[in-house]
């Protein structure tokens, strides 16, 4: 876990809105069709968080920073601790910077949309997205998040999960399928326009076994000149809550989708 800091505040946004419609903190200007460097929003105010707040609807923060307090606060990874926000099923969330501590950030109940979402300092996940359909859709449009010991994303629900035009910097894994949940279901990743930067382990981590699937198109992969950074992690998933083995890793056409015209390296 990384150690509790206050971030810095970041310089504020400037130049022409991206294809997404987002006021600050845009990745693309084209669409989706290719990652730029990201410039971390500045934050119109704090507010510290001792208790999840519930969101259904559209909420839109105004990029006000979130921050743990009290129960919340701990700066830990413990497993049992609560997010800072939690959405109700068809919630949007729309730009806000968590901060630190972050607590286990986002919670999703169901379907919802993370729309300019950032992360200063990941607590124990960045966003966990839930709810056992298999019509559920996940969505996060731009935003990003920085300092994940482990991961960024846990996708522990049903459905299918959309990230594009999205930062990544010093992660363990971007987004995972769940590997030990109690109950386990087939899952859909699809990542476009994503900025990768070192240091991070893995990409895109799912259970083969399970039929899951993650389709990777235009990552560009920064730092990174030894290509240590794996694209996609393949698992054999269990629901006993033990560590899953892994199952090899690179494109197959069936699990893990991408060609190396898919990532760049810069």
């Amino acid at each position: 876990m990384t150690a509790v800091t206050r971030p810095r505040a970041r310089r504020a946004v400037t130049g022409a809105l991206g294809a997404l419609g987002l006021s600050v903190g845009m990745l693309m200007t084209s669409g989706a069709s290719s990652a730029q460097a990201a410039t971390w929003p500045t934050p119109n105010g704090s507010e510290g968080v001792s208790s999840t707040l519930s969101v259904s609807g559209t909420k839109d923060y105004g990029m006000k920073r979130l921050y743990g307090t009290g129960d919340l606060g701990s700066g830990g990874q413990d497993e049992d601790q609560g997010p800072i926000l939690e959405l109700a099923p068809g919630a949007v969330l729309k730009n806000v910077i968590i901060g630190a501590p972050a607590a286990d950030g986002v919670h999703c109940k169901g379907s919802c949309t993370l729309q300019n979402v950032w992360w200063e300092d990941v607590g124990e996940d960045a966003a966990t997205f839930r709810g056992s359909s298999s019509s559920n859709v996940y969505t996060v449009s731009g935003g990003g998040a920085k300092e994940a010991d482990d991961k960024v994303f846990q996708f522990n629900g049903a459905g299918t999960l959309n990230i594009s035009g999205f930062a990544v910097k010093n992660f363990g894994t971007f987004v995972r399928s769940c590997g030990n949940c109690s109950t386990q279901y087939r899952r859909t990743i699809n990542l476009n326009g994503i900025e990768v930067n070192w240091k991070g382990g893995r990409i895109a981590g799912i259970n083969t076994n399970y039929g899951d699937s993650a389709t990777l198109r235009n990552i560009t992969i920064v730092g990174d000149s030894s290509k240590k950074i794996v694209p996609c992690q393949k698992y054999i998933g269990n629901d006993d809550g033990d560590e899953p083995d892994s199952n090899g890793s690179g494109a197959d056409g069936t699990y893990c989708k991408y060609s190396s015209s898919d990532i760049t390296y810069k």
